[in-house]
């Protein structure tokens, strides 16, 4: 999905390349802000799981320390 969003976004910034050197701004200026998004969201589906693993971890931090320090104390 992710390479999918990034391919997309290059030939829809090329096509909109292509229609400048042709001076067709009105297409131009749609594709390339349809490449653009298309760069964002390849962005966004990168970061997405990232960010909600990161959240997951802040979320019980101390559930896993209890963990930790249970797992010590028996093996006292």
């Amino acid at each position: 999905m992710i390479r999918a969003f990034q391919i997309l976004a290059v030939a829809l910034i090329a096509a909109a390349a292509y229609f400048l050197i042709r001076a067709d701004y009105d297409d131009a200026f749609v594709t390339g802000v349809l490449g653009v998004c298309s760069f964002f969201l390849s962005v966004r589906f990168t970061f997405k799981p990232r960010v909600e693993e990161r959240l997951a971890a802040r979320q019980y931090p101390r559930a896993e320390e209890d963990d930790q320090t249970a797992a010590k104390s028996e093996q006292e």
